[in-house]
């Protein structure tokens, strides 16, 4: 079988991925434009899709008659019509389960950044402040502790709960958000509103879907009555961007570390980047890559081939 892989370049240029089993002619392509047209005629001929973040759009799908499987490398699904491959008898995977210690560790990388002032305080050392201020130690920002705060986790899959584990450690206490506007599922779980009045922190993990876009918007950003710290390791989409920057400049919450984006890669103009003009000292950024530790990618691949290999044999 005929596979072809659209953007190998969202993986780390050293890392070792060999072609699945059974896969007789291979191209890789480091990136692909999302263009309809240069996409039909990169996958004309295949039988496997291998794609992070191209777009396969009903229009893409209808055009390719040998398609049989998209093996997304990645968790999210949401840029490929899942109707459109039903409707074409072709098969859809993404990958699971790879970034449950990358992810989870990046999370509370951000999070003891934030309220730690983490880049605050790298600035004031590099730029002179701290040895202008002639003082052993400089503390101009206070230093918030994880020990006793409550997290509140919105999408307590496999990493929310890993998040969880390792907060527990911190001796946080942990609520277990339940979907919006729904009754607590069973005594672990809090019911949303509840989450965002009592934590400290607030830990995102949702997938973006039709129910969790602008899940964090000016609504319920008032029903936050703690002045919590926002993380978000899920997708840019789930928090309103414009919102979440005024709420920070307002002090209704104490800031924001997110590792993803409304648009990605973000542009100069989001509302979010305007913050770090104001060198908030409790906004830390990442670009997407919580989930890409040299490991976690490894396993992802590992996960693939065997996937992939699988469905092959099987045909």
């Amino acid at each position: 079988m005929k596979a072809v892989f659209l953007d190998r370049g969202t993986f780390l240029a050293g890392l070792e991925l060999p072609k699945p089993e059974d896969i007789t002619d291979y191209q890789v392509y480091q990136s692909t434009e999302q263009d309809d047209a240069l996409i039909i005629e990169r996958c004309q001929d295949a039988d496997i899709i291998f794609s992070n973040k191209v777009v396969l759009n009903a229009n893409i799908i209808a055009n390719l008659p040998k398609l049989k499987l998209i093996q997304l490398t990645a968790t999210g699904m949401n840029n490929v019509d899942a109707d459109a491959c039903e409707q074409h008898n072709i098969t859809l995977y993404n990958v699971a389960g790879y970034a449950i210690k990358s992810v989870p560790e990046h999370t509370f990388m951000l999070m003891l950044n934030a309220l730690r002032a983490g880049v605050h305080y790298h600035n004031k050392v590099i730029d002179g402040s701290w040895e202008a201020s002639g003082s052993f130690s400089l503390m101009d920002v206070p230093l918030v502790d994880l020990e006793g705060r409550t997290l509140g986790i919105i999408g307590p899959g496999t990493i929310g709960k890993r998040v969880g584990e390792i907060a527990k450690a911190f001796g946080m206490q942990v609520l277990w958000a339940e979907h919006q506007g729904k009754a607590p599922r069973n005594e672990y779980y809090t019911d949303f509103d509840s989450v965002l009045e009592k934590s400290d922190i607030i830990s995102l993990h949702c997938p973006l879907t039709e129910s969790t876009k602008h899940l964090i918007n000016e609504s319920t950003l008032a029903k936050m009555k703690q002045q919590p710290l926002i993380v978000n390791v899920a997708r840019g989409g789930v928090v309103d961007s414009k919102a979440m920057a005024q709420a920070v400049l307002n002090e209704q919450v104490l800031g924001y570390a997110t590792d993803v984006f409304e648009q990605e890669p973000t542009t100069q103009d989001d509302p979010l980047l305007q913050l770090t003009k104001q060198n908030h000292p409790r906004v830390i950024f990442s670009p997407h890559n919580a989930w890409g530790s040299k490991a976690a990618q490894q396993k992802l691949w590992d996960i693939l081939s065997e996937q992939v290999s699988s469905f092959i044999k099987q045909q």
